[in-house]
């Protein structure tokens, strides 16, 4: 293995084998994975720990049957979580069954939601049982080191001053605000999204319903998660419509949300008391035109940022980070393989994940367009959808959404090699 070199800087300066950028949940299951397999790896994330609020935090099936395969399930499920086996929605007054995870030919049927930062910490105290994974907070990545055409590391910012890591392989997972794949020069497709989130939490009381599901009526949709002590919401608006949000008025959104959630009267002026207690998600549905260069393989939302349409994301990322483990852990651990030797490879990976990237966001364009546009600018009560009524008939039916949402297209399996734990 020859590693790249440069000129000499000033920056403070180190060597990997492959370098992560970004310590979300994609970065942090590969370096997981590389970890397992020998390589040595280092996650680069950005803030100083992982708490952060209204993040994903649905595990799916899929990815519950990634901790199985790694024989990390049943202490993964001992983090706090809530079970969901079932998405329900009142569509005006009438409630029906969106989709029945218990019908799943799965591991775990059901779908987790463990706050990101309980998953991320796990990954961390996984991870970090290797001898050969590292990980170092509060480093933003600012730019990659490039020579003779090769992407050769990442320039990084950090409290005790500006560093450079040198890698033969730079991943880019540091999400749909990718510092990286700006500064690399990989092209964007911007694929639309008519929407914007507005997420916010509201407290549960005595007699609230238990599950997790929607609530559609006349020109509003509001998402509620059952988090055990709360429920965290997400109201949908019009793309860009947050300024017309703000000028109707603080109260007057309260009352909108009361509309659509009576239960929520008693409590939405404690738990909305300003503006604060609103954060905006700006959707954006996007995927590179190519995910990789020479030296770079950008991976999870760094290649396609996801709509919240079924609450994916996070998985689709997982899976991106098993393929891009099975595919290059072996050759990353040969240590006499070059980082030119590993372009080919990079190119594999991105034809493994996109078939799969492609189809779950175009089935998230023709929710937003077709189910969520028209919603929003419907003045008169909505009626049941005919397959809704069809799936309230033959219950078995409700098993297809559920494998849509909760395991996707082409499902990845780890492959990886495992070298075991350090003692």
């Amino acid at each position: 293995m020859t590693r790249p070199t440069r000129p000499p800087s000033t920056a403070a300066h180190i060597h990997t084998r492959c370098c992560i950028a970004g310590g979300g949940p994609a970065g942090m299951m590969l370096g997981l994975l590389l970890a397992r397999a020998g390589v040595d790896v280092l996650v680069l994330e950005k803030h100083a720990d992982f708490l952060r609020d209204f993040r994903g935090d649905t595990v799916h099936p899929s990815t519950l049957q990634v901790m199985h395969e790694l024989g990390l399930l049943e202490a993964f499920l001992a983090r706090p979580h809530d079970a969901v086996r079932e998405l329900r929605a009142m569509i005006g007054d009438t409630e029906v069954v969106l989709a029945d995870f218990s019908r799943l030919r799965a591991q775990c049927q059901f779908i987790a939601l463990m706050p990101q930062w309980e998953f991320l910490n796990f990954l961390r105290d996984e991870a970090a049982r290797y001898p050969s994974f590292r990980l170092l907070l509060d480093a933003e990545v600012i730019g990659v080191l490039e020579c003779a055409g090769l992407v050769a590391g990442v320039s990084v910012m950090t409290p005790e001053g500006p560093l450079e890591v040198l890698a033969d392989l730079v991943i880019g997972a540091d999400g749909r605000r990718s510092v990286v794949r700006e500064v690399a020069g990989l092209k964007v497709r911007e694929l639309g999204a008519p929407i914007d989130v507005l997420w916010m939490r509201m407290p549960k009381a005595f007699g609230d319903p238990l599950t997790t599901g929607g609530r559609i009526s006349a020109g509003r949709f509001l998402a509620m998660l059952n988090r055990g002590s709360y429920w965290q919401c997400a109201y949908v608006i019009r793309k860009g419509g947050i300024r017309a949000v703000r000028l109707r008025g603080l109260e007057a959104f309260r009352a909108d949300l009361v509309a659509i959630a009576p239960l929520f009267a008693d409590r939405v002026e404690a738990a909305l008391a300003s503006w604060d207690d609103v954060k905006l998600l700006s959707v954006s549905v996007d995927r590179l035109e190519r995910w990789w260069r020479p030296g770079l393989l950008c991976i999870g939302d760094a290649a396609h940022a996801m709509s919240p349409v079924g609450g994916v994301g996070i998985n689709l990322a997982i899976q991106d980070a098993v393929a891009a483990a099975n595919v290059l852990a072996a050759p990353l651990a040969d240590a006499g393989l070059s980082a030119e030797d590993l372009t080919p490879l990079l190119a594999h990976v991105e034809r493994r994940r996109l078939f799969p990237t492609r189809l779950t966001q175009a089935v998230q364009l023709a929710v937003q367009n077709r189910v969520l546009g028209p919603v929003l600018d419907s003045s008169q009560p909505l009626a049941v959808p005919w397959p809704l009524r069809l799936m309230k008939r033959w219950p078995w039916l409700r098993s297809l959404p559920a494998y849509a949402i909760g395991v996707g297209v082409r499902p990845e399996h780890v492959h990886s090699p495992d070298h075991g734990k350090a003692p």
